[in-house]
């Protein structure tokens, strides 16, 4: 198993790269749209990959980032998801929004992925959403689509005030889901203090 590539990039497309590693081999990688952002404006790298290997081919996969790599892997476990069409996903969705549809069982939000019919919506659904609630470690509560950074900010504040964790998360994806004009981190906390005490 390769598991990364360190070298510079010889050739770039949106959909691939050839990275030159040291003793001049050049490894051809199918990249996502996402990984192709992080990488546009780079001629060295350090990419995360993952070796595909059929009777007639070994395909290297590339991927900034270990989140998409693990989904990616998760993916083309399900039945009729190959990893051409994990790359699709991949490109047409960021990684959290993809992780969301599936714990909210969201089969419209796939609607708009070439390949991806809603037969294949459900079935990946019920293969990886208990799946992905575990590698998240946490409740599908607080994989919800809103302001992920004032969360994080707020919660961070009041479990460093001494409010238990689980509690706060619930307290806050809550608020959030009632009031989405919160722009504030301090707003946040108030309403939430005086809901947790």
């Amino acid at each position: 198993m390769i598991a990364y590539l360190k070298g510079k990039i010889t050739h770039k497309t949106p959909t691939s790269i050839v990275v030159e590693t040291t003793g001049g081999v050049g490894y051809q990688v199918n990249i996502s749209l996402n990984t192709y952002g992080h990488v546009e404006h780079k001629n060295e790298i350090k990419i995360l990959t993952y070796l595909h290997v059929k009777e007639d081919a070994h395909t290297l996969y590339g991927f900034a980032e270990e989140g998409e790599r693990s989904l990616f892997k998760l993916l083309i476990s399900v039945s009729g998801i190959g990893p051409n069409t994990a790359q699709v996903l991949l490109s047409s969705m960021p990684s959290l929004e993809i992780r969301q549809a599936i714990i909210s069982e969201d089969v419209v939000a796939f609607k708009k992925v070439k390949g991806v019919g809603p037969k294949t919506a459900k079935r990946m659904i019920l293969d990886l959403k208990d799946k992905i609630i575990k590698d998240s470690g946490d409740s599908p509560l607080t994989m919800l689509p809103v302001n992920n950074t004032l969360r994080d900010e707020a919660l961070s504040a009041l479990v460093a005030l001494g409010f238990q964790k689980n509690k706060v998360q619930k307290t806050l994806n809550q608020i959030l889901k009632q009031n989405n004009e919160i722009e504030k981190v301090e707003g946040l906390i108030k309403i939430a203090l005086k809901q947790l005490s």
